[in-house]
């Protein structure tokens, strides 16, 4: 793997640390950052080290737009060889339960959205054939529970869609990895006030996961690798217990 790797929510600490691994490993020597107010991504871009990194503005729930941003990125960088869906909200449950716009907007860029841009990446690696797709879902969606379960719920369909897409594109030289990490430390969970949970990863240990999943050609990467049991366990807990069970 090298060339050009697009990260579909270039703020994402995550996508930009998995970026700056496969750089470092010599795997890409273009980065292309895509998110809203893409001229304030100056401290992200120059994290990197990439020989070339460029920034696209782009909104994520702005769904109709997706394919004018594919067709500015091939035009300036070219087509990318990786593309790394990032993006995403946490949301705020409590007020998801009673504000129906609030869960929408959640389900919208955390499922709709994600739907929508990789069905346009996914048909544009396919005409090419060739192509890898990096796609995060979460084990929150692996069984929804009471405590997040718009979140929960939202992810769990994109896990769902991912792994379809995955099926779909055996044979046809695109590759797609889905991520399910835990609880990451991170910004985002930062700024909702979230408390650290068992089995806990860095941006950075996510993305050395990732990294050397893709390597490895890996279909599912778990992060950490532990989490697999554990969510083997959640599967068979009585719903009694589940209901209770914090976020």
């Amino acid at each position: 793997m090298s060339g050009t790797v697009l990260v579909l929510g270039g703020r994402s600490e995550i996508g930009v640390a998995l970026a700056r691994r496969l750089v470092r490993d010599g795997r890409a020597a273009t980065v292309v950052l895509a998110a809203r107010r893409s001229d304030t991504l100056g401290a992200e871009a120059a994290s990197l080290g990439a020989a070339r990194v460029g920034t696209v503005e782009f909104d994520a729930d702005d769904v109709a737009a997706h394919g004018a941003v594919l067709d500015r990125v091939e035009q300036e960088y070219g087509p990318p060889d990786v593309v790394v869906v990032a993006f995403g909200v946490l949301g705020d449950q409590q007020r998801a339960e009673s504000d129906a716009g609030h869960a929408l907007a959640v389900v919208h860029t955390d499922y709709a959205a994600q739907v929508g841009v990789l069905t346009r990446v996914a048909a544009r690696m396919r005409e090419r054939g060739a192509g890898e797709v990096v796609v995060f879902s979460s084990i929150a969606g692996w069984r929804v529970r009471r405590a997040n379960y718009v979140y929960g719920s939202a992810k769990a369909g994109l896990d769902g869609f991912a792994t379809g897409l995955a099926d779909a594109l055996r044979g046809s030289g695109v590759h797609l990895t889905l991520v399910r990490p835990g609880f990451v430390i991170g910004r985002m969970t930062a700024d909702s006030g979230l408390s650290p949970a068992p089995l806990s990863s860095t941006p950075e240990q996510v993305a050395d996961a990732v990294a050397d999943g893709l390597a490895r050609h890996r279909d599912v990467i778990w992060v950490p690798g532990r989490l697999r049991l554990l969510a083997a366990v959640m599967r068979l807990l009585p719903a009694a217990v589940w209901r209770r069970m914090p976020r």
